[in-house]
């Protein structure tokens, strides 16, 4: 199996913490050049300085709460380097709290941050994609997609719409090369988990402890991912390995979800 990234360039978005960084590390360490890109300079510098190969890695400053400005940043890193073969969307949920309680401004926000900001993203990296004859585009959505999780209304809608949105994609990129998947993370030891699990524990009066102890006796694993194991399924989509994978929702989530 060839999961070698040498000669390849990935930009990895929400890539300061959680599965974003992790992804950013495996795919260095597999010999990509990586570009990060995340709103906290400081943050991006400090995992620059983590990555593995001495060069080739940098960032872009955005913050994706202000659509035009990932656009402009973007648009003109790529004016001075005209590379790039992976594509990883990635970013944090929205807050939880029940659909029917959420406000319009809520949805309209979220749907710009992940569809609208990853839109900007496809059709700007795309065009060098093609001419590479090569192109691999990971969306880091929800187990949601397939099964709508308890308290996170606004979320469940909004990856569901992403899902739909790279399925049609898929379609239309497969004949230049083109790849475009969706992983969908369960129960993950990150910050977003962490503050999920700290909700669900004021709103039930359960202890974070007992709140954490029944969310990992409902996985089949029995445990929380580390986002490194999420960060593997990554490499592969974004390999050449998987130049027949085209399409999919691809759960990393030790067992939880219920369907197929």
């Amino acid at each position: 199996m060839n999961l070698n990234l040498n000669h390849k360039k990935a930009f990895v978005c929400g890539s300061t913490q959680g599965i974003g960084k992790a992804a950013a590390i495996e795919l260095a360490s597999l010999g990509c050049k990586v570009t990060l890109i995340a709103r906290n300079e400081k943050k991006l510098k400090q995992v620059i300085s983590e990555l593995p190969g001495s060069s080739g890695h940098d960032y872009i400053v955005a913050d994706f709460t202000k659509p035009d400005e990932l656009r402009q940043a973007v648009k003109g890193y790529l004016e001075q380097n005209k590379e790039v073969h992976i594509l990883i969307n990635n970013g944090g949920g929205p807050a939880p709290g029940p659909a029917l309680e959420a406000s319009p401004e809520n949805f309209i926000n979220a749907f710009q941050q992940h569809l609208v900001c990853y839109q900007i993203l496809v059709q700007l990296t795309v065009p060098l994609m093609k001419k590479a004859g090569y192109g691999r585009i990971i969306n880091i959505i929800s187990t949601s997609v397939k099964e709508p999780i308890r308290n996170l209304g606004v979320s469940n809608t909004i990856r569901g719409a992403v899902a739909s949105w790279a399925k049609t994609l898929a379609a239309e990129l497969a004949p230049f090369g083109i790849t475009v998947n969706n992983i969908l993370p369960g129960f993950t030891a990150t910050d977003r988990l962490q503050g999920l699990i700290e909700s669900r524990s004021k709103n039930e009066g359960l202890s974070v402890e007992e709140v954490e102890k029944a969310m990992k006796n409902s996985v089949p694993a029995g445990r929380f991912a580390d986002p490194s194991e999420t960060a593997a399924a990554i490499a592969f989509l974004a390999s050449e390995s998987a130049g027949y994978v085209n399409g999919v929702n691809l759960p990393v989530d030790g067992g939880k979800t219920g369907c197929l």
